[in-house]
């Protein structure tokens, strides 16, 4: 007899079920049944848990306390960057990946025991970065460094079944991603210095080129979709080729500048051609016309943080007239964190049978992670003072934003699909 309420039994995996455990999407518990729901489920659990344990430490070393035995063996703020960037950021993107893959080319969605293997590698490496003080350098790149190359060959055997070159440069951006991950671990291990901070900055530059090539094509298109099903003759979303290739064109050599560290005024001015392009292209998504749509203003207000982070690492490098500390926050608070918050709140509505709705705590939750980001990248600047007040701020809003959003969606993520009739 069970003693869990009926509700509670409908998430968890039938263990009694005599259908294998294998890798056919229609056999398997909700929860292994689509790439979205296991990596979005464990990506706002750890914004949470990884912000808790972060804050924690600054909350000790605003009080001057010492950790006698720390559990990890790099510096903290080195690990927080990159618990944000190879950590929380490349769970979503494993999960939209390998949901968005089969709609593209309709190759078999990944399911079952590949689903599994790929969530345990990306455990594995959190498990390892968290307890890296006991365990040998090698050992903890190997381990944190799987998943990624992993991920790539189950994707190029998803593209491959339909390849197009617009959808084949994702491998090329999950290489990038590994490459970074590379970097940061050679410098762990003692291979050389300045490979960290260098390898942190491309991850979150190749994650803000990746907003720019998906947002470009789900932004204006959703926009589009919503206002057409209104119906009237208000201008819909304009998409122009020249212009969204010259934008990705400019978001990618600035990766390029951060790879090679380039002089400040290349970098300057690639991050200064890469604000006002995408601005252009902004400009012409009709933000104002679903104004009062929650689930679309997210995805505008996300990509608004592209060109805002972009402007402010254009005024650093070229005139000094912001912290580039300040200017990569935006880009990893704001752009990063509001622009997976919104494709993770759609995505998991939509392929599970629900109305594209997001109720009042979810809209609340897109505010917050906007409001983190100015706190942290504006709050010490302004106010030296209170660095650590600014701090613990935009940090609480952080985890207030992503524990709604587990909260949230646990039941969306782990339970089943709404049949047609419940979804009305």
């Amino acid at each position: 007899m069970s003693v869990l309420p009926a509700p509670a039994q409908s998430l968890l995996p039938n263990l009694t079920d005599e259908r294998p455990m294998n890798s056919d999407p229609d056999l398997q518990p909700p929860l292994l049944s689509f790439g979205f729901r296991p990596f979005f489920l464990l990506a706002g659990l750890y914004a949470v848990i990884a912000m808790l344990a972060w804050m924690s430490w600054l909350g000790l070393h605003s009080m001057n306390a010492v950790v006698v035995k720390p559990s990890i063996a790099v510096a903290p703020h080195l690990w927080h960057g990159h618990e944000m960037i190879f950590g929380y950021a490349t769970a979503v993107i494993s999960g939209f990946i390998l949901t968005a893959v089969p709609n593209w080319t309709g190759a078999r969605r990944i399911a079952g025991t590949p689903l599994v293997i790929l969530v345990l590698l990306w455990l594995i490496g959190r498990i390892a970065v968290w307890f890296s003080a006991y365990l040998p350098a090698y050992l903890v790149a190997v381990a944190d460094m799987a998943h990624l190359p992993a991920l790539m060959v189950f994707v190029a055997l998803g593209l491959f079944v339909r390849p197009a070159p617009r959808n084949l440069i994702f491998l090329l951006i999950l290489a990038l991603l590994a490459s970074a991950n590379g970097a940061v671990h050679a410098e762990w291990l003692g291979l050389g210095h300045g490979f960290a901070t260098r390898g942190l900055a491309v991850g979150l530059m190749t994650e803000s080129l990746l907003i720019v090539i998906i947002g470009g094509r789900v932004v204006p298109s959703f926009t589009r979709n919503a206002l057409m099903r209104r119906g009237g003759a208000q201008p819909l979303p304009r998409s122009m080729p020249m212009l969204d290739n010259a934008s990705i064109l400019a978001a990618a050599l600035l990766v390029g500048c951060f790879v090679f560290s380039l002089p400040d005024p290349a970098t300057g001015i690639a991050a200064s051609a890469a604000a006002l392009l995408n601005g252009i292209r902004l400009s012409f998504w009709r933000l104002p016309a679903v104004r009062n749509e929650p689930i679309l203003w997210s995805l505008h207000l996300a990509y608004a943080w592209i060109i805002i982070g972009y402007s402010a690492l254009a005024c650093s490098r070229l005139i000094g007239w912001f912290s580039e500390t300040a200017a990569l926050h935006l880009l990893g608070i704001g752009a990063v964190g509001g622009m997976t918050l919104a494709i993770m709140t759609r995505a998991a509505l939509g392929h599970t049978g629900r109305k594209l709705t997001v109720r009042r705590p979810i809209s609340l939750a897109y505010g917050l992670i906007a409001l983190a980001a100015i706190i942290r990248s504006f709050g010490p600047g302004l106010f030296p003072a209170h660095y650590f007040e600014a701090i613990f701020l935009a940090g609480g809003l952080w985890l207030s934003g992503f524990a709604i959003f587990t909260i949230s969606y646990f039941a969306i993520l782990a339970g089943p699909p709404l049949t047609k009739r419940q979804a009305v």
